[in-house]
């Protein structure tokens, strides 16, 4: 039994130069000489508490992992998260498609964020011809290229355009690997088609991104830093646009997942900061740190000596250090940025700060 599909073809999209944006560089970025607010004493202390298990864990030569919602990106934070990459402190960087494509537009065009509501009443929220083309463009090329979501968009941003093969060239490449390598293969037929539906002729494709010193991606990609891009199906505008490619987002977001994972897997030692992140980051973490523990175990080396920092800006009701898991019929059970790294060893501490005030507080006290 077949049901009908939405024809993506037919929705008229409009140039990005065209929304207006709630985001504006360089208005609205926080800069690494920023003070942050005042915090409380025991945001202060909790700030300490992470830092220096951070200063630990990179003398020790343990990961940080640091993994953060959109927001992140949407509060102007790139200049703090790069200061914070560009000091060694952070060795890994992960972030869901929004802040993917949040980080690509402040590259792009230098403002990002558009006002939903009204552009929803006027069917056209999201339906943005650059945002949808370049990226889903780029993650066809980069599953093609071997690369991951985020190395896609940051080779993209970085390298300012796209390298487009000759059609017949890939198409022989494609058929050659279809049997030895099947994934590859299948990667080179996507693109292949893609190129024929959109008409897009081979060769050096230019993309000018004037403002890519303050793009996240760009930074991470200069510096060897993973920046890996953990999507959702449909969660991002990108997926309106017919260049929109399931197997290109699937193969490059997988990459993605295991080099995350790689990560996890050495986090004996070392820290982990959910930041902002509500379903992704403790969705990701728990299967990686298991995947990890179980190789761990297998090698007699369990991980059990990891710092785990979550911030949200949600009041802290229940005590999850002193009383443990709360019951089902209590509220603070669902949530799940707290109840899934409190059943992940280690040691787990919470704290309600601002995005902005905790990575500004964070930077300074690490000095």
């Amino acid at each position: 039994m077949s049901f009908p599909l939405f024809d993506r073809r037919e929705i008229r999209f409009k140039p990005l130069s065209e929304r207006k944006s709630r985001v504006l560089v360089p208005r609205d970025l926080v800069f690494a000489d920023s003070r942050p607010r005042e915090l409380s004493a025991e945001a202060r202390e909790a700030i300490r508490e992470a830092a220096q298990k951070i200063r630990s864990a990179r003398l020790a030569g343990r990961p940080v992992v640091c993994v953060f919602g959109a927001h992140a990106i949407k509060n102007g934070l790139g200049p703090v998260l790069s200061a914070l990459t560009s000091q060694g402190w952070l060795t890994h960087l992960a972030t869901n498609g929004a802040g993917i494509i949040h980080d690509w537009e402040i590259a792009f065009q230098g403002r990002t964020s558009e006002d939903v509501r009204a552009n929803v009443a006027h069917g056209e929220f999201g339906t943005w011809e650059e945002t949808g083309r370049y990226i889903n463009l780029a993650l066809l090329v980069g599953a093609w290229e071997g690369l991951g979501y985020g190395q896609s968009i940051g080779a993209l941003i970085a390298d300012q355009g796209l390298q487009i093969p000759h059609a017949e060239d890939l198409r022989q490449r494609t058929e050659g690997m279809l049997e030895d390598n099947p994934e590859r293969g299948a990667a080179g037929a996507d693109l292949l088609a893609a190129l024929k539906a959109a008409d897009i002729p081979p060769g050096r494709l230019s993309v000018p991104h004037p403002f890519r010193q303050y793009s996240l991606q760009a930074a991470a990609r200069t510096l060897g830093i993973p920046f890996t891009g953990h999507p959702s199906i449909g969660h991002d505008i990108i997926y309106t646009h017919a260049l929109s490619s399931g197997g290109a987002i699937g193969r490059t977001a997988a990459r993605d997942f295991l080099m995350f994972a790689a990560s996890i897997s050495r986090l004996e030692g070392g820290v982990y900061l959910s930041v902002g992140s509500a379903v992704m980051s403790p969705m990701i973490f728990e299967k990686a740190f298991s995947m990890a523990q179980n190789v761990a175990l297998q090698r007699g080396s369990p991980i059990r000596s990891h710092y785990l920092m979550v911030v949200d800006i949600a009041e802290a009701a229940w005590d999850w250090q002193r009383d443990g898991e709360p019951p089902v019929d209590n509220p603070a059970y669902y949530l799940r940025f707290c109840k899934t790294f409190a059943r992940m060893g280690g040691t787990m501490r919470y704290l309600k700060a601002d995005n902005r005030d905790f990575f500004l507080a964070l930077l300074h006290e690490l000095g």
